[in-house]
């Protein structure tokens, strides 16, 4: 079976993008084995004197290394994502470089009308980066708004519209995971090039 990572965009103890990610792991169960992982346990990102990644952040480049594809939800917090994302993903391309050609979804939930839409165009930004230079699926913007009240007692979408809408961009992911696979004929030179830029001279 598919095995995705499901990046918990946030440190919040209390997140809808979490809820829409725990979600999503039930309801495609049948389809893929999503497995959630959070960054509210990662130190802050500061180029450490002996240049070593933190073991935590080296296990978590390999649980994404291993996977076919990645799900980041993210929430907006002034028109980006949450520092501690950008702190994620500062780590994750400090000499190690799991997000080189992954494939990756983006989705977003928020309280308001917007849906975390700046925040997933800025995340597109941001994986683009030499040293990340993920392959992001285009065209693919789920935007849960009002995200408080997207949710039943039992973590179940209420509105069946936007449960199409996620169900027909997963499958869209699945056959972006199989397309990626076979697009692999550059990823060494990827690899090269995400090394030789060096975080020393910031």
């Amino acid at each position: 079976m598919v095995k995705i990572v499901a990046l918990v965009g946030t440190n919040s103890e209390n997140s809808t993008n979490r809820q829409l990610l725990q979600y999503m792991k039930a309801h495609f169960a049948n389809q893929a084995e999503l497995e959630l992982l959070e960054i509210n346990h990662l130190p802050l990102f500061d180029k450490p004197a002996d240049k070593k990644v933190p073991e935590v952040v080296r296990q978590m480049a390999l649980t994404i290394e291993s996977a076919d594809g990645v799900v980041i939800s993210t929430p907006e917090y002034d028109h980006a994502i949450p520092a501690a994302l950008l702190n994620a993903l500062n780590w994750l391309s400090y000499g190690i470089y799991p997000f080189v050609d992954k494939p990756v979804m983006i989705i977003g939930a928020s309280y308001g009308t917007l849906g975390s839409s700046r925040a997933q165009a800025h995340l597109r930004q941001v994986l683009d980066a030499p040293e990340l230079k993920a392959r992001i699926m285009p065209s693919s913007e789920f935007l849960l708004s009002h995200s408080l009240q997207a949710f039943d007692e039992n973590n179940e979408l209420i509105d069946q519209d936007m449960v199409t809408q996620l169900e027909g961009l997963f499958e869209d992911f699945l056959v972006f995971m199989q397309i990626t696979s076979q697009l692999g004929h550059a990823h060494s030179v990827n690899q090269k090039l995400a090394e030789s830029v060096s975080w020393e001279n910031r």
